[in-house]
């Protein structure tokens, strides 16, 4: 008999997304959101007329939005108005040296030869090896669903590991196309996005500066939380349902099948197919009752996190990009300090997002809304770290670099201050460890290595998101939740 109904846990990208599949294959998907709107990370909030997107705040990797929303039945080009940001960053160094991250090339030009003789010429070599590792990456990995082995390890797939460069630090790889440490941190940062240190990344990530520079990257009129308004309106067209502010205390197993959910205010739901959206090694340790396979993933390596700042400042800062990234030139200990020893560098690199430099309404008139990153450790086992300390450490950071660009008087205009730590991470989003990217995308974290997106004991328990294949990001939870409900259409011969 064919299934009739649904169960998703978490109402994040990947949640709604496999849930308007699986009302598209005419399953009937409830979705359960402990918080009292959608999106998981991927949130905004407004306060005294500011909006802050909490979560990601580029959109990058274009043409997989496209394609993704496309197997829903929508154009997501259409659904969004999307505005090319260009430069995509202003890199900014310890002595006030400025790169603009740009796609006009004769700008990149200039820019690069001043800092290093002969580096356009590496610059654009690089982004040709880029392109062809984005091709083959998104092809023969990111788009796959690796259900058994023998899909991952084949004599076909021999020739990925020279052509996409798997067993190479992307920062050593570098040395190939750059000798000034300051260019090599310019065009592996971006392995940030993974959770992950350039030290240890594969090369196979010069994919992401690749489809910056080349697909561009972008802003959605209204901010990023739109791509979750755009994915609700979907879902709803083919009548997903929703209960935002119902936790889920545990999955209910019986007889080698999991049969539904109890909440935390003690109701009991069954479905025939469950998805879990929460984050796969929360779900393994708190929701399931396999301790030794939620052991063996909180032992896995866990991206770092970061301290997030979300200022409402009464004065604009009109000299201040909508994307800026203050680079440290102690660029190996930065990423020691944070993977190594989960802490805050002492002199870390720093993100500051303007969004108002975008779209005017995101800040009240004359007015500012800013938003400041710090990358540190996450969560350690013994909860001896000082977050209070490292805190304020995060944000004299940003004072001291935003001082490079002439701006030295933000505390003075400071009208409000909220800020997520790790442990914010993980109280708001159950994020294990605090770790906002999830499961690191080390060697063996990947492809077949990573967790599955069905459970191995019962066969009607799924998982998407980010520490599932293929990995975490937006576009890659829009693949994750495709890739889940075709095996689940798949097991069910449909």
């Amino acid at each position: 008999m064919k299934p009739t109904s649904a169960i998703v846990i978490g109402a994040g990208i990947g949640g709604i997304t496999a849930a308007a599949h699986l009302a598209r294959h005419g399953i009937h998907a409830t979705v359960l959101e402990k918080n009292l709107r959608p999106g998981g990370r991927f949130d905004r909030f407004s306060y005294q007329g500011h909006h802050f997107d909490a979560g990601p705040t580029l959109y990058i990797m274009p043409l997989v939005y496209q394609a993704e929303f496309a197997t829903l039945g929508a154009s997501v080009n259409e659904m969004l108005a999307l505005q090319r940001v260009n430069p995509t960053y202003n890199l900014v160094f310890d002595d006030g040296a400025q790169l603009a991250l740009t796609a006009d090339l004769k700008t990149m030009c200039a820019q690069l030869e001043d800092l290093e003789r002969g580096s356009f010429e590496g610059f654009l070599r690089y982004m040709q090896e880029g392109a062809r590792h984005y091709q083959l990456a998104m092809e023969r990995l990111v788009l796959k669903d690796f259900r058994s082995p023998g899909q991952f390890f084949n004599l076909a797939a021999l020739p990925l590991l020279f052509s996409l460069k798997p067993l190479v630090h992307h920062y050593n790889n570098m040395s190939h196309y750059f000798r000034s440490p300051r260019l090599k941190a310019a065009f592996t940062f971006q392995d940030v996005y993974m959770g992950l240190s350039p030290f240890q990344a594969p090369a196979t990530f010069s994919m992401m500066p690749y489809t910056e520079m080349a697909h561009g990257a972008w802003y959605p009129k209204g901010g990023m939380y739109q791509v979750v308004q755009a994915l609700m309106q979907v879902a709803a067209r083919v009548g997903v349902e929703y209960e935002f502010g119902a936790e889920v205390d545990r999955i209910e197993i019986a007889e080698g099948r999991a049969r539904g959910v109890r909440l935390k205010d003690g109701r009991r739901l069954e479905a025939d197919v469950i998805v879990a959206n929460a984050d796969l090694p929360y779900v393994y340790h708190d929701l399931l009752p396999d301790e030794d396979l939620a052991r063996r993933l909180y032992h896995k390596r866990y991206s770092c996190s970061t301290i997030s700042f979300f200022w409402g400042v009464d004065e604009m800062y009109t000299t201040l990009g909508p994307h800026t990234l203050f680079l440290a030139d102690d660029y190996r200990e930065n990423f020691q300090s944070i993977v190594n020893d989960l802490t805050i560098p002492d002199n870390p690199s720093v993100y500051v997002h303007a969004p108002a430099r975008l779209e005017a309404a995101i800040a009240p008139q004359g007015e500012d809304t800013l938003i400041g990153i710090v990358p540190v450790g996450h969560l350690d086992e013994d909860g001896r770290q000082d977050w209070q300390a490292i805190r304020d450490h995060a944000r004299e950071a940003i004072f001291r670099r935003l001082a490079l660009l002439g701006i030295d008087d933000l505390q003075e205009h400071i009208k409000f201050e909220i800020c997520y730590v790790p442990l914010s991470w993980r109280k708001r989003f159950n994020l294990m460890k605090g770790a906002t990217h999830g499961l690191c995308h080390t060697l063996t974290q990947l492809g077949y290595f990573r967790p599955h997106n069905r459970h191995p004991r019962y066969p009607n328990l799924y998982f998407v998101g980010s520490s599932t294949h293929p990995g975490t990001g937006v576009p890659t939870a829009l693949v994750s939740a495709r890739l889940a409900v075709t095996r689940i259409m798949d097991d069910l011969g449909l």
